[in-house]
């Protein structure tokens, strides 16, 4: 059985930097620190960061005063910035700066007095962070259909953002809507979607013309993993989103001459080679990866998780 890796694939500069503010902020403050919902979308790191000494929690009521606390990747509302303030919690945040900058175009283009839509998820983390930064209402479209029942006047000026986790791909035809519709709409120079969710999806769509099976190595509860299991199925290909090995289904790659493995942008290498070895419980395998895009991009770490005590 050929296995071919995707690239790039797993962790990107976003996710290892919250990671590694969790990690410094206990080596730092010592455990433990508190972090607000799980710092990235996948259990086997956040299982791995509770056993170092970090506590996770769903709100900030929940940590006791003047505790360490961490926002996670995904960004976190203004109230809840506010209600950390008014405690006097000693913050990290760890929210990704490409979704920090998706914060601050927002709040540029409302300034601007332009009616501001949102594409994304309704529930997911990033959305409600991002809707929650914004003073006044955030309009949020999740379908082209959802474009036409938008209540606001096709000669208001509008702006849109974007949910980080989606790709050029996924939002092209909501954006075409949303430029049919309105006269006067502004959004994001293109350059500024995220490039690992747009990196990613390039690599699935090029492994799938090569293999027989797809293994999307990620969390259930992962946007982007869940979007890469998409794509190989879009292209006709049978694929999965696995945990890990021990997910793995014999029937799944039974008579497959060749499996690709890719992994969502919170999915560590580790997981990807169990997996690997989970395939070699049934049948002699050969590893090679896809050429594709280099990523050497690294985000700056808050002052509070570099400067000595």
């Amino acid at each position: 059985m050929r296995v071919i890796l995707a690239q790039p694939r797993g962790f990107c500069a976003g996710v290892v930097r919250a990671i590694e503010i969790v990690e410094r902020a206990l080596e730092k403050y010592d455990a433990p620190v508190y972090v607000r919902h799980e710092i990235v979308h996948n259990q086997h790191v956040v299982e791995g960061l509770k056993a170092k000494g970090a506590r996770f929690v769903d709100e900030l009521s929940e940590i006791p005063a003047d505790a360490v606390t961490i926002f996670s990747a995904h960004g976190v509302a203004k109230s809840v910035v506010d209600e950390a303030a008014a405690r006097g919690l000693p913050v990290l945040d760890a929210t990704c700066p490409l979704v920090t900058k998706v914060h601050n175009q927002g709040k540029r283009y409302v300034a601007q007095g332009r009616a501001l839509v949102l594409i994304g998820h309704a529930g997911h983390p990033e959305v409600e962070g991002t809707m929650g930064q914004i003073q006044g209402k955030v309009h949020l479209v999740q379908t082209e259909s959802d474009v036409d029942l938008l209540d606001i006047a096709t000669d208001v000026p509008v702006a849109y953002v974007t949910q980080t986790t989606l790709s050029v791909d996924d939002t092209r035809g909501i954006i075409a809507a949303l430029e049919r519709r309105f006269t006067d709409i502004v959004g994001p120079d293109i350059r500024d979607i995220c490039y690992a969710t747009q990196n990613r999806q390039t690599a699935v769509r090029e492994l799938s013309r090569l293999v027989d099976v797809i293994l999307v190595v990620g969390a259930k509860n992962s946007s982007n993993s869940n979007r890469l299991r998409e794509i190989g199925a879009e292209a006709g290909i049978p694929s999965y989103l696995i945990a890990d090995g021990s997910e793995l289904r014999p029937e799944w790659v039974r008579g497959a001459h060749t499996v690709g493995i890719t992994a969502g942008a919170s999915a560590p290498e580790v997981l990807v080679e169990d997996v690997i070895e989970a395939l070699r419980r049934f049948a002699p395998i050969e590893v090679s990866t896809l050429p594709g895009r280099e990523e050497n991009i690294q985000f700056r770490l808050p002052s509070e998780a570099t400067r000595a005590q």
